[in-house]
């Protein structure tokens, strides 16, 4: 018998959440995510159940309890109740009855059976009661899941029509539970090959949001790499390339810098990622200045001067990786000088010498010198170098 425990589980909050349903004489089940990140050892973050009561019962028992129901997806049959400021998505046992591979009709079902076969993965469809013992309903994603082995649930062709996302959840989910030494599943890769066009279907914000994820992860080049063979990167960031993933993500990790996803997408390129994933603004511009700094002539004090010690060593990452080049060893400490240095001349030390468009190519001149000297000469010393 295997069970999940921990402190997610037994807090009061979400045992209410539970005991609603059960003493009304419904089905309570946790699911999906919680219960695998449970079996994994990992985080639990979003905690959702699965249940019997249809929304409208949901909805009554909720407030009965004195929780707060929210219908934040009540078309597709879910209910959120809030338990103490602690959010549960309540979702009544569904199947789908019509897809058009961005959204569902869904019916209710009577069993957690015909609710595990319209599940993503094999892994993702566990589920646990409230006391954490698990029902692996489809008899395989337990062994998926000790195996770190990602399978679509029945015909993954099935799976990505009703859902063109899940070709890219398939990748990110690859990337964070998957096995590297066995690689993807073929059959999985297949079904994905043949169904890229359907990615052009779905929102741009969508995509980039799940491209984010997967950039996020420790390590995302074999899923990354095999979104380039099947041809899944060419639709979803036309023109990029995988060539300088390998050596950023080599380099982040001897540097022991945290994951960066807007790092590792520009080390990815593109025709125009912004707008192909939809970037929010402060994302596009990082992008453009991650790119045209590493491709730029900046020395690392500088960098660091310019732009901080720590977006500094992201550039000269990125600039290593791109080149295909050692990274200084040298470098860090340099961008972390730069980095602390102040200008020490104002508009005001140069006026009335120099006015208007003199005034401001007098401060760049003397901001070069400054630079090149290694931030040494202080303000007298600058102004009579000009």
């Amino acid at each position: 018998m295997t069970r999940i425990a921990g402190d997610w589980l037994s807090d009061p909050r979400t045992q209410a959440v539970c005991a609603m349903l059960t003493e009304a004489g419904h089905q309570a089940w946790l699911v999906g995510g919680c219960v695998r990140d449970a079996l994994m050892g990992q985080v639990v973050g979003d905690i959702d159940i699965s249940t019997d009561a249809r929304p409208e019962e949901v909805r009554r028992l909720a407030l009965s309890a004195g929780l707060k129901p929210v219908p934040t997806g009540i078309e597709h049959g879910t209910i959120t109740v809030v338990s103490g400021g602690l959010p549960h998505e309540v979702t009544t046992f569904r199947r789908d009855v019509e897809t058009d591979g961005r959204r569902a009709v869904v019916a209710f079902a009577e069993s957690m059976e015909e609710d595990a076969h319209r599940r993503d993965f094999t892994m993702n469809a566990l589920y646990a009661d409230a006391s954490g013992q698990v029902v692996d309903p489809l008899g395989q994603g337990l062994a998926d899941l000790a195996a770190r082995r990602l399978r679509f649930i029945d015909d993954p062709e099935e799976r990505i029509r009703e859902d063109y996302l899940r070709i890219l959840r398939y990748f990110r989910f690859h990337a964070r539970f998957g096995d590297p030494a066995q690689g993807l599943d073929p059959e999985a890769l297949a079904a994905i090959a043949g169904n890229t066009e359907g990615l052009d279907t779905l929102s741009r914000e969508r995509v980039g949001a799940e491209v984010t994820k997967l950039l996020a992860v420790a390590d995302p080049l074999p899923s990354v790499a095999a979104m380039e063979q099947t041809g899944v990167l060419l639709h979803v960031l036309p023109g990029a390339g995988i060539r300088a993933l390998g050596p950023l993500v080599h380099l982040e990790a001897e540097a022991g810098r945290a994951p960066d996803a807007g790092l590792r997408l520009a080390a990815l390129g593109g025709e125009d990622p912004a707008g192909a994933l939809r970037l929010s603004r402060k994302a596009a511009a990082r992008h453009q200045l991650l790119r045209d700094e590493a491709a730029g002539p900046r020395a690392a004090a500088e960098l660091g001067y310019r732009h901080g010690a720590a977006e500094a060593q992201a550039i000269l990452l990125l600039r290593a990786a791109l080149m295909e080049t050692p990274l200084d060893p040298g470098d860090f400490d340099r961008a972390s000088h730069g980095a602390v240095q102040e200008f020490p001349i104002t508009a005001k030390d140069l006026q009335p010498r120099f006015q208007g468009p003199a005034l401001g190519e007098a401060l760049r001149r003397a901001e070069a010198i400054w630079i090149a000297e290694g931030f040494s000469l202080g303000r007298d010393a600058l102004l009579s170098r000009l």
